[in-house]
C-alpha cells in the first residue's frame, strides 16, 4: 500500500508543479501531494508494525535503518518540491513591485 501512496504522491507533486507552471491554482494539488506523502509514511509504519507483531527482528534490522533515512530524505524532498511554487510566486511578486 505504501508503494501505491508513494507513486500517487510523486504524480501529485508533478501535477502540482505543472499546474503552477501553466499559471493555474496549485494549492489543491499541493495539499493532495503532501497528504499522500503523509499517507505513504503512515502506510509504511503500519507495514513495519506487522513485522514487530510477528517478532521478525531480522527483517526489521535489515529494513528499518535504510528505510528511516530514505523516508526522511524523500519526505523532505516532497515538502520542498510542493512548497516551491509558493516561494517562486513570492519572488515573482517582489520583482513586480
Amino acid at each position: 500500500m505504501w508503494m501505491i501512496f508513494g507513486i500517487l504522491a510523486i504524480g501529485a507533486t508533478l501535477f502540482n508543479l505543472y499546474t503552477f507552471s501553466v499559471g493555474r491554482d496549485y494549492k489543491l494539488p499541493m495539499a493532495i501531494a503532501l497528504s499522500l506523502t503523509a499517507l505513504t509514511v503512515c502506510a509504511d509504519y503500519s507495514y513495519l508494525s506487522v513485522w514487530v507483531e510477528a517478532e521478525d527482528w531480522s527483517a526489521l534490522a535489515d529494513v528499518v535503518p535504510g528505510m528511516g533515512r530514505a523516508w526522511w530524505v524523500l519526505t523532505s524532498i516532497s515538502i520542498g518540491l510542493n512548497m516551491l511554487p509558493i516561494f517562486l510566486e513570492r519572488s515573482m511578486k517582489k520583482r513586480r513591485l
